[in-house]
């Protein structure tokens, strides 16, 4: 089974919600040379139909998660060699039919990896 179906399927991963975007992550034992995070980003296109803005959301998205991902990788690091997970696979979702502009993308990409790792820290 892919990474990304155990991602989606029931059971397997967290999700929260910092609007208008959602994460839903999962811990897993990475094998091989995987980074410790892996990400996509989803805009449906029942939110926009037109690819320009769909694509402009996730370049904004992409670019948010670049700039911020330090918060999440030094969280999986400090987990150490655990042998439960050593790391996250990852999914942000879309959820408004708006466009924001790239600040107000960024504070709640920031705000989901925070609150991400605290949760991972936490268990």
């Amino acid at each position: 089974m892919k990474l990304i179906d155990k991602l989606f399927q029931g059971g397997h991963s967290r999700s929260m919600t910092a609007f208008p975007l959602r994460l839903v992550y999962m811990k897993y034992v990475r094998e091989g040379a995987c980074p410790p995070a892996q990400m996509l980003v989803s805009v449906p296109k029942r939110c926009f139909k037109r690819a320009v803005k769909r694509n402009r959301v996730k370049r904004q998205v992409r670019e948010a998660y670049r700039r911020h991902k330090h918060i999440l990788w030094d969280a999986i690091g400090e987990n150490g060699g655990n042998a439960e997970w050593n790391a996250v696979a990852m999914a942000f979702i879309w959820l408004d039919d708006k466009l924001y502009d790239s600040s107000t993308v960024e504070q709640r990409v920031k705000s989901l990896l925070e609150r991400a790792a605290e949760k991972l820290n936490a268990r």
